[in-house]
């Protein structure tokens, strides 16, 4: 075999390797976050996208909320997962309390599920003696919450040899701790359907 031979074969090597290994492995690519999801009638990044988003822009134009001259402090319990499918509702809790604190218009206190990393971040200031005292966040300075939100998903399904309908219902509420008083509701309704 002369050198031009073997500096071929190899080279047909080389490039039937390379083209193995990129057939063998999954494509994967970047899509836009924001684009309708529609692979199945469970629920996925849409609804998330669609929840986050109505509730969001309906709390923000409600009277407690758009009324008060100060930005008032709310805490945000986890949403509850009423629905018979697994759902990861602390995202669901996360992008509306992220769009609610982008919008300005209120200001978060710890909820109840955060309360215990607030209570010993401030033992840990206080009394591990690590501290120079004029920096330390002092105990009984926490602010209560004027109001409370408290949020729930559930399902209703419907299945045929043929089709699955899903029914989801997502609500909210706005509740004020010192009065008990509902000050605002709302729910976002989203049905999906799949044939099969």
């Amino acid at each position: 075999m002369t050198m031009n031979t073997k500096t071929i074969h190899l080279s047909a090597i080389v490039l039937s390797v390379a083209a193995l290994a990129a057939c063998s492995g999954p494509q994967v690519r970047y899509g836009d976050a924001k684009a309708v999801e529609t692979v199945n009638a469970n629920y996925g990044s849409t609804d998330l996208q669609m929840i986050a988003e109505a509730m969001t822009r309906s709390l923000l134009q409600s009277k407690a909320i758009s009324g008060s001259k100060d930005a008032p402090i709310v805490t945000l319990a986890d949403v509850k997962n009423k629905t018979s499918e697994y759902i990861d509702t602390r995202v669901i809790t996360d992008k509306i309390r992220t769009q609610l604190m982008k919008s300005g218009q209120v200001r978060f206190a710890v909820s109840v599920s955060e309360m215990q990393n607030q209570t010993e971040e401030l033992k840990r200031q206080n009394q591990s003696g690590l501290y120079k005292n004029s920096t330390i966040a002092k105990t009984g300075n926490m602010q209560g919450a004027q109001y409370r939100i408290e949020g729930s998903i559930a399902s209703i399904v419907k299945n045929t040899k043929d089709v699955k309908d899903v029914y989801y219902v997502f609500n909210l509420n706005l509740i004020n701790n010192e009065s008990g008083l509902l000050e605002w509701a709302d729910e976002k309704e989203i049905r999906k359907t799949a044939t099969r």
